[in-house]
């Protein structure tokens, strides 16, 4: 059930492709540079970690989850401090 609330599905990650904001940059990931985006749709804020394959032009969704308020500020951008 937890897994199934987690779910964000391509549609909503579509309809907020003008919202994104980059979190991270990871310009040295494994397979291609790849980045942290937070986006919203409606009341909705979650975040998107996508990989860019620039000599394909192609952007690859590597998963996409709401940010936890454990691990996050409330601007989701700012991650909280470990103590």
């Amino acid at each position: 059930m937890r897994l199934w609330q987690r779910i964000i599905g391509r549609e909503t990650i579509m309809t907020a492709l003008d919202s994104y904001e980059i979190v991270e940059a990871y310009p040295e990931d494994k397979y291609f540079p790849s980045y942290l985006l937070l986006g919203r749709h409606g009341a909705d804020a979650f975040h998107v970690l996508v990989g860019t394959d620039v000599e394909g032009q192609n952007v690859r969704i590597v998963t996409a989850y709401y940010p936890s308020p454990e691990e996050w500020e409330p601007d989701l951008i700012t991650r909280r401090r470990s103590r």
